[in-house]
């Protein structure tokens, strides 16, 4: 039997949907052509935030609701349209793969047709897959940690950033958090951004360090954990105007500084992005037009290592740096043996 499909035309292409009556959030019915609707409304932010970068697939080809049939995938299937763009990346461990590359609108729609609700974008642009454009700051709480500490952090990192010099676009995460993006030229590899974001996120920790932490080990986290490990190589985070795989289909909305004390990350979800960008418009379209530089970012890291901080810890799968500190969690490491002075 035939499989159920439409063809969408988009970017002057005609992209097969197949199931769009498929539904992939039981608790309000949402379908996955509702699911194509909502991006097509949203189309200009969600290229902003994804245009011409490599992309890791996030797939639920189940829904929100069989979250153990979800998968990342890296690879390019080989069943795929001639016309989809591609890069080849190098991950971590040295093996490299052929990505999806987001070259306009239609790639978007060929995601979402495979079961991708949120666009995962990677830091860089493909003209350039090993120096990262855009420094990423997650603010991730803490369970039990209320949003509004979320909120509070995010205020306190605008601060650091306009200190040094750069411009920050914020938006809901989709789920508990904020993403702060930050447009930079691409002129670091993917250790210096690093380095200038774990820089950053020991700023933030010492102007908020009630609310705010950069410790790594979860049993050492207090309040809002500023991830720097984001802004290592092959971390992606959902983009602007993703729908978050959640039961109520929230989206990482971008948002004006104004709004930042105030939002309710609930409020913003597929039935109501579309008609407040359509009101309002794109809170974060200004993001590509000052790119900032990392030096002043990068000089206070240089402080902090003179001072005795060095590097922080990284990713589980990433091979072991050479200044990093011990990996495993404080309360596993085996305290030294005192030396026997008896003979």
């Amino acid at each position: 039997m035939a499989t159920e499909a439409v063809e969408v035309e988009v970017a002057g292409r005609e992209v097969r949907v197949t199931n769009p009556s498929k539904v992939f959030f039981a608790r309000s019915g949402i379908t996955k052509l509702d699911i194509v609707n909502y991006y097509l409304s949203v189309m200009p932010g969600a290229l902003m935030g994804a245009r011409e970068r490599p992309t890791t697939m996030y797939r639920w080809p189940n829904g929100v609701e069989a979250p153990d049939d979800a998968f990342y995938q890296k690879r390019t299937p080989s069943h795929r349209p001639e016309w989809l763009a591609t890069t080849t990346i190098r991950f971590p461990s040295g093996r490299s793969a052929e990505m999806p590359v987001v070259a306009d609108a239609a790639h978007i729609v060929w995601l979402l047709n495979l079961g991708c609700l949120d666009i995962n974008p990677w830091p860089v642009r493909r003209s350039d897959v090993d120096r990262p454009d855009e420094l990423r700051i997650d603010l991730d709480p803490t369970p039990g940690i209320p949003f509004s500490d979320a909120r509070k952090v995010a205020m306190c990192a605008q601060s650091v950033l306009d200190d040094y010099g750069l411009a920050g676009f914020p938006k809901t995460s989709g789920k508990r958090g904020i993403h702060i993006y930050v447009r930079i030229e691409p002129e670091w590899d993917f250790t210096e951004v690093r380095r200038a974001a774990l820089a950053l996120a020991r700023e933030v920790e010492r102007r908020v360090p009630d609310i705010a932490t950069t410790a790594w080990w979860k049993e050492q986290r207090h309040g809002v954990f500023v991830d720097y490990n984001q802004n290592a190589r092959d971390r992606t985070i959902a983009s602007a105007y993703s729908i978050r795989p959640v039961s109520d289909a929230r989206v990482s909305c971008p948002l004006l500084w104004s709004e930042v004390e105030d939002v309710e990350p609930e409020e913003l979800n597929i039935s109501t992005v579309g008609p407040r960008v359509e009101k309002l418009g794109d809170a974060g379209a200004a993001i590509d037009d000052s790119p900032g530089r990392l030096d002043s970012l990068l000089e206070l890291a240089a402080r902090d290592e003179r001072e005795g901080l060095g590097d922080a810890p990284w990713p589980p799968h990433f091979p072991k740096a050479k200044s990093e500190p011990p990996r495993v969690q404080p309360s596993r490491r085996k305290k030294a043996q005192p030396r026997d002075t008896s003979t």
